[in-house]
């Protein structure tokens, strides 16, 4: 009996120390771009034709690239060099609408708001990954009431209507471009929903169309689409990285990945709306995440760990006492 006790001991200890966290256990999990010539990443977008790849791009005074990342290794598997763009400005975001259809934005106006028009290109995402130049379709756009500075840019994946988020301290709007967007001439985007209490930088549109979620530098909101007439679910803790410029949901749309700027950034997980605590308030009120805490987004953390191999000790302790008064 003794060898059975000790043979339970050891399962227990190992299965604690056994449990990986979500970082082992799923490709999704987080990375760290390491490419040198990725130190403003400021947009993120999952590869609906490459699982587990993620197309990003710099933030201005780098060109018209754009560049496939391995979401497992960190490591760039193709360098896009886009023509029939001209020369781009200030490119602050990325989504993959119908169709593997890849539309970038060139939206943002550290200015002020001065640029009387910006910019939207779009690509068909490669079928192979490999370096390449590919010729994109330009779009001019304004908005109706004005310009401004954005950097948020989602496409719906069922309609492949574009929309903008304005970045503003105070709380921006929702704009909603044409149905079709038009290579000759200009597209007026409209406001069509307030998007209060937060500087956005950068949004996502869930795979099926449903939820938006709009990130600033420190927390995020969550949406109901509701057809566009946005209807707020909660706000979203988010991993503290710095300059949070980014967010994705992952091709199968099961959570939500959170980029910054800087060399060798890191790209970390986040639940989705509904996924678990997200849907509460953050504990950082209307600021969003706590500065000062980074989320895990799940998984079982070396904490936890060590919770789950004191209990099983103290309970193997309490079984061979137990045996012993027998």
């Amino acid at each position: 009996m003794r060898r059975t006790f000790v043979l339970l001991a050891a399962a227990l200890l190992t299965g604690a120390l056994a449990q990986p966290s979500a970082s082992a256990a799923d490709a999704d999990e987080g990375f760290t771009i390491k490419d040198p010539r990725i130190t403003e990443s400021s947009g993120l977008a999952a590869s609906r034709q490459h699982p587990g790849v993620y197309w990003t791009h710099n933030d201005s005074d780098d060109g018209a690239y754009l560049y496939a990342v391995d979401g497992r290794t960190g490591d760039t598997l193709a360098t896009l060099s886009l023509t029939g763009v001209g020369a781009p400005r200030d490119v602050e975001a990325i989504s993959i609408g119908p169709g593997d259809q890849i539309y970038v934005g060139d939206i943002g106006d550290n200015l002020g708001g001065s640029w009387d028009h910006v910019w939207i290109y779009r690509l068909p995402e490669p079928k192979t990954l490999r370096d390449e130049t590919v010729r994109a379709t330009q779009y001019v756009v304004r908005y109706s009431d004005g310009p401004r500075d954005a950097e948020s840019l989602v496409v719906h994946p069922k309609t492949g209507r574009v929309y903008i988020v304005d970045k503003n301290e105070k709380g921006g709007h929702l704009y909603r471009g044409p149905a079709r967007l038009s290579a000759s001439g200009t597209n007026v985007f409209t406001p069509v929903a307030a998007v209060p209490d937060l500087e956005a930088t950068d949004a996502a549109l869930s795979p099926d169309g449903e939820q938006l979620v709009v990130r600033s530098y420190f927390g995020a909101i969550a949406y109901d689409w509701n057809g566009g007439r946005l209807k707020k679910t909660g706000r979203l803790g988010v991993p503290f990285l710095g300059q949070g410029e980014s967010v994705t949901y992952t091709a199968d749309g099961s959570r939500l990945m959170y980029g910054a700027e800087g060399s060798e950034s890191s790209v970390e997980p986040g639940d989705v709306p509904g996924g678990g605590a997200e849907g509460a308030e953050s504990p950082a009120g209307a600021g969003g995440a706590d500065p000062g805490k980074e989320e895990d987004g799940g998984g079982v953390s070396a904490g936890k760990g060590a919770l789950a191999i004191a209990a099983a000790a103290v309970a193997l302790l309490g079984l061979s006492r137990l045996r012993r008064r027998k």
